[in-house]
């Protein structure tokens, strides 16, 4: 058996479908999106004062205790060994960096340790072994972070390392 709807079924049922919009437009839409309220309701159920509000896309409040530095480094990494090279960032800081050798290539862990921590956890954000680097990293926790190199050669390489950003030098870690 089909059910079928009659033409004076469906106009009433459109019109009400009609009705129920239009309430929800002046009763609900037009305060909280425009604090248009000709009905009142809005202000009563404090849908005006979604209107009112604004949103701002400032960004966010520098701390008078940040300096942005700018560092350059000569680092040797001996033969056959390797080094750990760290700064302390806080959380959200960014750096950027720039590394080379001049052509030798070297294993490197750019990674974080999180302040506190006492369980040799760290985080890696980049691994490979290669001549050079340059990129950025945000520090996603507050803690040290830096680079081990691993020299797998059996002659010193130099790394030139240029950084800039927020960060304290801590240095070679021993």
């Amino acid at each position: 058996m089909q059910h079928t709807l009659s033409t004076a079924a469906l106009i009433k049922s459109t019109i009400i479908a009609l009705t129920i919009a239009v309430l929800a437009l002046v009763s609900f839409i037009l305060p909280a999106e425009y604090n248009i309220d000709p009905t009142g309701m809005g202000e009563k159920l404090g849908l005006t004062a979604l209107a009112n509000s604004s949103v701002t896309t400032e960004p966010p409040e520098q701390n008078a205790d940040t300096i942005e530095l700018s560092d350059n480094f000569n680092i040797t990494v001996p033969a056959g060994r390797g080094i750990e090279f760290k700064f302390d960032m806080q959380q959200f800081k960014k750096m950027e960096y720039e590394w080379s050798t001049e052509g030798s290539v070297l294993y490197f862990d750019l990674h974080g340790e999180p302040e506190g921590d006492t369980t040799g956890y760290y985080e890696s954000y980049a691994i490979a072994t290669l001549p050079e680097m340059k990129g950025s990293f945000t520090a996603p926790f507050n803690g040290v972070h830096g680079w081990y190199w691993k020299n797998k050669t059996d002659q010193a390489i130099n790394v030139k390392l240029k950084v800039n950003g927020e960060y304290t030098v801590i240095g070679l870690k021993k």
